[in-house]
């Protein structure tokens, strides 16, 4: 795990730091997220003395939206490269005032030499070559499903939605996409990924004791690393930052409920879809909701549009029973409200070009695996699944900002189980409140 720090105006004693613009910046961290090269070395590919050029040339790669960049031009920034996705996952969970990208599935190298080590996540000893041989096993049958996918999509175009016209560069990136997203679920949630993360001193020292108090070794070495940096740039803050009572008993009893939970809800099968949705609309009698949802909706060009009272104040609550990690991974970063997940393996996805019987053999030793680790109540279990597992997963806020999650991960580009999720959930929301749906843009996720 290595951690480092950008400072936009680096105090005098981390002279060392690479001195960057809040645009740069951005578009640094946005090239990371497209990158397994870690971050030393796309700074070595930056003209410090010239950053607009650096600037347009990263961004023409990435083509990003203006949005998720424009969010990562302050504050306080950290990288972390080599880090598991289960606490690139975790890191997101707790800092939900951090702007931040991850690097993609789509850029990691998938074999073993992407795991960390048995000892390095609190693997037990005489469990570790067991665990060796699954992950290994995971990442070839993600291969093997890889080429397979990828060869039948060459074979047969019409497999893949492509856009009218595309150019045989677009073809080929679908067809690998393709290939890609369906394969994913048999990555182990331990693949090292890098991450990077922008937030004021004082939520990374919130972070950083959430960090401290949980369990986990490879949390606790990451939150010492990140204060060491930290304390550079901010270190009356980072005092605050280290393992507190009431964090370790909370991080204890939801452990603790996860065990219980997932041992009695551990399956491979497949779990079929189920949502639940629950919208309040209460005002208090001295400040009554007078704005018709059409009103709040009507008047935007996009998702990006400010709506008004009607859905801001409005609460709406979802879950799934059977979110898999893969996509958890992402839904997990819509900041606004509380997630929340056992993380438990209550089932198994895999998409309907993949047949679970042909890779039974593996699902049941990881999943006795799993079983393993939590009957001797390991925190380490988190690492023994794989992206496929399907755990409940429930996010409350406002229908503003539902509204927008919505519509992004229906949109164009997004992936297509995401697309079936939000559908389902769009859906249940609009039988509650059906003066929304002639506003609401539910995309089919067309291709990029």
């Amino acid at each position: 795990m290595r951690i480092t720090g950008l400072a936009l105006v680096p105090p005098p004693t981390a002279a060392d730091l690479p001195k960057v613009t809040p645009e740069l910046l951005a578009s640094v961290l946005a090239r990371y997220s497209r990158s397994n090269e870690g971050l030393e070395t796309i700074l070595s590919k930056v003209d410090l003395a010239n950053p607009d050029a650096s600037i347009d040339r990263i961004l023409k790669f990435v083509d990003y939206g203006h949005a998720s960049i424009g969010g990562l031009t302050g504050g306080l920034a950290i990288a972390l490269d080599g880090v598991s996705m289960w606490l690139a996952y975790k890191i997101f969970e707790l800092a939900q005032m951090a702007d931040g990208q991850e690097s993609s599935t789509r850029y990691i190298t998938m074999d073993a030499t992407s795991l960390p080590s048995p000892e390095e996540i609190g693997i037990p000893a005489d469990l570790a070559d067991r665990w060796r041989s699954v992950m290994s096993d995971a990442f070839a049958a993600y291969n093997a499903e890889y080429a397979r996918l990828d060869a039948a999509a060459l074979e047969n175009p019409a497999l893949v939605r492509l856009p009218p016209d595309a150019k045989p560069a677009v073809v080929t990136r679908l067809r690998k996409n393709y290939a890609l997203d369906r394969a994913r679920y048999f990555i182990p949630f331990a693949t090292r990924t890098n991450l990077g993360l922008v937030q004021s001193s004082r939520m990374w020292a919130a972070t950083v004791k959430h960090l401290d108090s949980l369990a986990h070794p490879e949390a606790k070495l990451a939150a010492r690393l990140i204060r060491e940096e930290l304390l550079k740039q901010s270190p009356r803050l980072m005092r605050h930052s280290f393992a507190e009572r009431s964090y370790q008993e909370q991080a204890q009893q939801e452990l603790a409920m996860s065990l219980s939970l997932g041992l009695k809800r551990l399956s491979a099968e497949p779990l079929a879809d189920e949502v639940w949705v629950n919208v309040e609309r209460a005002a208090p009698p001295f400040l009554p909701e007078v704005q018709p949802v059409a009103e709040a909706l009507r008047h935007r060009a996009n998702r990006y549009g400010y709506q008004g009272t009607a859905t801001r104040r409005m609460r709406v609550a979802f879950a799934w029973n059977n979110m898999a990690l893969a996509e958890l991974r992402d839904l997990n970063r819509h900041r606004t409200g509380h997630r929340y997940t056992p993380l438990v393996q209550a089932g198994f996805y895999l998409p309907p070009e993949i047949k679970h019987a042909e890779h039974a053999a593996l699902l049941q030793s990881q999943l006795e695996l799993t079983r393993e680790l939590m009957q001797r109540g390991s925190p380490a279990y988190v690492y023994s699944l794989l992206l496929g597992a399907q755990t409940p997963f429930e996010h409350s806020t406002h229908a503003d900002k539902f509204i927008y999650e919505a519509e992004l991960r229906t949109g164009m580009g997004a992936h297509f189980r995401y697309a079936e999720h939000l559908s389902a959930v769009l859906k249940a929301f609009f039988a509650q409140v059906p003066e929304a749906k002639e506003w609401v843009v539910e995309g089919t996720a067309e291709p990029e």
